[in-house]
């Protein structure tokens, strides 16, 4: 990285800092329909900086499957013999209200111990403005050029379905294509210990209705000759794990990949930090899962089968003998790689029916068939330059991990874009979205540093390639 480079990051920070203040006190939750102007704002106001800074081709592209806008730029002044990098985050947010127990205002924020306490900071607003922030000093840094083509796409409802990017995708791949795409989202393991991640696992989602009787019933009248549908639903739901934490569907294990002992050990150096960061986060009385796998591994190369939610009858202050009519749960699997969504689900369903007792009546509502996992060769080019940018900017060797959580679109992308690298700047207790998410602010900063760092590493691995063969 130059000096001017350099300068121009130092003498901008308390800038670059207000910019991604302003952008997280605009509350653009996706999901709720009251909030619609806030994400159009949103829009708005990426549109002018990306302008601002000197990308072209910027516009806001709509799509009646959706409901917010994508917000496009694309610079293609590098030449066609350049390479192209795509830059993909998400600008909407998860709702957040002070009830839910938080200590400030989310929508305001609060800068405690080095800190920024806001929605939206961790997830994603500090990966959005981490690239548009490195874009600028690029461009500064070039004299209003930058050193390959760029491509960028924010969307608006990462949170809410991402139905205006997958449709977009679908119609005009070609304004996607790229040789890199990176995914700013995520998180690394530690403020201070930088990890790329290799893997993501897929998800679906479904209700389970139980029905009992046509109508709640008087519990004295009819308690004991019908079957409790929340009763009954209680007892299916246990029956789909064993005593170890293996899930019961026939079936559900026979596509799963199976790393090596080799691949597995090389995962192994992220154990300790992982398991400490989960006793910090989830601080649940002990682990639980299964046998043989590390929490890492658990909850990265193994598939579950979680019950998100789980209602019926009554529930308000003070007494009603009800029997209730019917019982309802919410729940989601991630998958892994090698497991087909639409194979698993097919596989779950037969199972609950199977179990079903013929006391009540059963019925699955598929939700989401969500995305099949993903898994990113962790040798490959882009990959390996990720890693030396955040090595040389963190001071850190990077740890490699197999990540837990489902990025959607990364399925989307991989048809259309030669490499994937996913690039998170925030860290894995930052609780998104939870009450009190936050980041560490010198991570904001090193995020701008590792992201045009990486830029810059592509650019010259191009111009030494394209040496070579001239």
């Amino acid at each position: 990285m130059t000096q001017t480079t350099l300068e121009f990051m130092a003498q901008n920070q308390a800038r670059f800092l207000e910019e991604l203040k302003t952008l997280i006190r605009i509350p653009s939750i996706s999901t709720q329909p009251a909030h619609a102007a806030d994400v159009q704002q949103a829009a708005d106001w990426l549109v002018d900086r990306l302008v601002e800074i000197g990308m072209t081709e910027v516009e806001q592209i709509r799509h009646p499957a959706g409901r917010h806008p994508l917000v496009y730029g694309r610079w293609s002044a590098a030449g066609s013999d350049r390479p192209t990098v795509l830059i993909y985050g998400h600008y909407d947010v998860q709702p957040a209200e002070m009830a839910d127990g938080w200590k400030t205002d989310p929508f305001t924020p609060h800068i405690i111990d080095g800190k920024l306490y806001a929605r939206g900071s961790t997830d994603s607003k500090i990966n959005v403005m981490s690239q548009l922030k490195a874009l600028e000093t690029l461009f500064h840094a070039n004299q209003g050029r930058l050193p390959l083509n760029v491509t960028v796409v924010f969307e608006g409802e990462e949170e809410s379905g991402s139905e205006t990017f997958e449709a977009f995708a679908a119609a005009h791949g070609e304004r996607l294509r790229a040789d890199v795409a990176v995914i700013s989202d995520g998180s690394i393991i530690r403020p201070e210990q930088p990890s790329l991640v290799c893997g993501l696992r897929g998800i679906i989602s479904f209700e389970i209705h139980v029905q009992g009787p046509i109508d709640d019933l008087h519990s004295g009248h009819y308690g004991g000759s019908v079957h409790n549908p929340v009763q009954a639903l209680a007892e299916i739901l246990a029956a789909l794990h064993d005593a170890e934490g293996r899930v019961t569907v026939p079936g559900f294990y026979d596509e799963v990949r199976q790393f090596s002992p080799e691949r597995r050990a090389a995962w192994a150096g992220i154990d300790p930090i992982f398991d400490a960061a989960w006793h910090q986060v989830a601080a649940a009385p002990q682990p639980w899962g299964e046998p043989g796998y590390s929490l890492h591994e658990r909850t990265g190369i193994r598939p579950t089968l979680e019950i998100n939610g789980f209602y019926g009858g009554y529930t308000a202050e003070g007494v009603k003998t009800v029997l209730p009519a019917r019982a309802v749960a919410k729940i989601s699997c991630r998958l892994v790689p090698d497991q087909i969504p639409r194979q698993v689900m097919a596989r779950v369903k037969a199972h609950l029916e199977a179990i079903a007792p013929p006391t009540v009546r059963l019925e699955v509502i598929e939700m989401d068939m969500g995305a099949a996992a993903v898994y990113l060769d962790e040798q490959a080019p882009a990959m390996r330059l990720a890693a030396e940018a955040y090595e040389t900017i963190w001071n850190q060797p990077v740890l490699l991990e197999m990540a837990g959580g489902s990025v959607p679109i990364t399925n989307a992308l991989l048809p259309l874009v030669g490499q994937v690298v996913i690039m998170g700047f925030t860290h894995r207790g930052g609780r998104a979205h939870g009450p009190n998410e936050h980041i560490v602010i010198e991570n904001y900063f090193r995020g701008i540093s590792t992201a045009a760092l990486f830029i810059e590493k592509l650019a010259s691995q191009a111009a030494a390639g394209k040496a070579a063969h001239s």
